[in-house]
């Protein structure tokens, strides 16, 4: 048979087999198909979200530099007073994860985490500007956080939906044409098998008849012979009856 194939015996078990796996291959490619589908569908949506997210990014981003500006100006230099009162991070990151298809996606979430460390800083003066500078941080870290859960996701998306493909394509063009090509050359086999054994059937019963035949003309040939001989009515040399006396 054309085609590449399995090094496999030719009989019915491995036939039943063969069938069996081109069963479950077909079953695989399909649910892996759908896989695909629902990732790729994913990830289409993950690609709108973070160019909306950069361009909100940009936006924050933005707004927090002029906010940080109007503080330089209001209040002056505040780094120090920052550094004097933060001890630890306010806000923090904890991770989660999502099931999408059998694909764990990370998920970031922002939460704040104790009190407000320097709520007293910019009380002389520009305090108002300073906690408009802070909360708008606060936005921008968070827009930050957004868009790495969707960066992270976006990577795991795309190595997951590569092997995905890379796993259709073989079912497609490699592992299912290999089965088929060797359930053909099995069948193929087989019928060859059967035709083998249905002429060596008709030589058998050929030679049979034969024999019968030569078996029956022998057995005609010697009746034949045995009737001609009783015909004939021959001398039994073994009887006990006296010859006749012969007289000169």
């Amino acid at each position: 048979m054309s085609g590449p194939r399995l090094n496999i015996f030719p009989t019915r078990m491995a036939s039943t087999t063969m069938k069996i796996r081109l069963k479950g291959a077909q079953t695989g490619h399909s649910l892996l198909k759908r896989k695909s589908e629902a990732l790729t569908k994913r990830f289409r949506d993950i690609i709108k979200k973070i160019e909306e997210s950069k361009l909100k990014m940009g936006t924050v981003m933005q707004v927090a530099a002029f906010s940080m500006a109007e503080v330089n100006y209001t209040a002056g230099d505040i780094s120090y007073q920052v550094r004097e009162n933060v001890k630890s991070a306010q806000l923090r990151v904890r991770a989660k994860q999502e099931n999408v298809s059998g694909v764990m996606l990370p998920s970031f979430e922002q939460y704040a985490e104790g009190s407000n460390s320097f709520e007293l800083t910019g009380l002389g003066r520009g305090g108002q500007k300073i906690q408009k500078c802070k909360e708008t941080y606060t936005r921008a870290i968070q827009t930050l956080v957004e868009l790495a859960s969707l960066q992270t996701a976006f990577v795991i998306l795309d190595e997951v939906i590569k092997l995905t493909n890379r796993r259709v394509n073989a079912i497609e063009h490699v592992i299912i044409p290999r089965i088929e090509n060797t359930i053909k050359y099995i069948t193929s086999e087989l019928d060859e098998q059967d035709r083998e054994e249905f002429f060596r059937l008709k030589k058998i019963q050929t030679k049979k008849k034969e024999a019968r035949a030569i078996t029956e003309a022998d057995a005609a040939a010697a009746e034949k012979v045995m009737e001609e001989v009783e015909g004939g009515q021959p001398r039994d040399l073994l009887q006990s009856d006296q010859d006749t006396d012969i007289i000169f």
